[in-house]
């Protein structure tokens, strides 16, 4: 799946596009607003992920030029603007998420993975991996129909597995999981909190491959 995203913040771009990248898309990085339709035609795009905040054309206007060019594919703004006006006027402007900055990374690919199922009729939010039941909406995870009783951290070390079931997780991904791209946490924290969920969840379920990271396997 090709992804086009437009982000002028040289530093956060490039982390996106690596991490998006490791996670199975091709992306490719615009770090300005100008030119954004003529890139669309260029390619086959999935989805877009939009900054509002660019150095030459406001995000809102690259959004307007986008849907009055006729191309209906997922478009998800990311700003760090607080303003609710400029929320409501992105999505009306015909955005389909909408993201603040700071986020965590597990975040935008559990909201683009929503936003691409959406897109092709099948906007299912629960993930089903052995007898856990990961609710992408309600963000809550059920084992046998018994909900788990996790800290906000081990809830998104296991969404993440679980969302990613059959791929091995590396330390950095999970610690990207849970601050984001700018935060980092340290191996030893990491493994803590493995170690509190393996405990919350039926016997060797998550599995360590070692030197590589985690895995649940589907």
């Amino acid at each position: 799946m090709r992804l086009l995203l437009v982000e002028d913040d040289a530093l956060l771009g490039q982390s996106m596009v690596t991490s998006l990248s490791r996670h199975g898309y091709t992306v490719d990085w615009v770090q300005q607003g100008s030119g954004v339709t003529v890139t669309l035609k260029m390619e086959q795009f999935t989805a877009v992920i939009l900054d509002l905040t660019l150095p030459d054309i406001d995000g809102l206007e690259v959004l307007r030029q986008i849907r009055t060019a006729g191309y209906d594919l997922p478009v998800m703004i990311l700003t760090a603007r607080d303003d609710i006006n400029d929320r409501v006027k992105g999505l009306d402007g015909g955005a389909d998420e909408y993201i603040g900055k700071p986020f965590a990374l597990e975040e935008l690919l559990a909201r683009l993975r929503v936003l691409i199922r959406r897109q092709s009729g099948s906007a299912n939010e629960v993930i089903q991996v052995g007898p856990l039941t990961l609710s992408l909406s309600e963000q809550t995870i059920k084992s046998a129909d018994s909900p788990l009783k996790l800290t906000r951290n081990e809830y998104k070390i296991l969404a993440s597995l679980m969302t990613n079931a059959g791929r091995v997780m590396s330390k950095e991904q999970l610690q990207q999981s849970l601050h984001g791209w700018d935060e980092g946490s340290s191996d030893n924290a990491i493994e803590v909190h493995i170690h509190n969920v393996r405990k919350k969840v039926p016997d060797k379920m998550i599995k360590n491959i070692r030197g590589v990271g985690y895995i649940i396997e589907k």
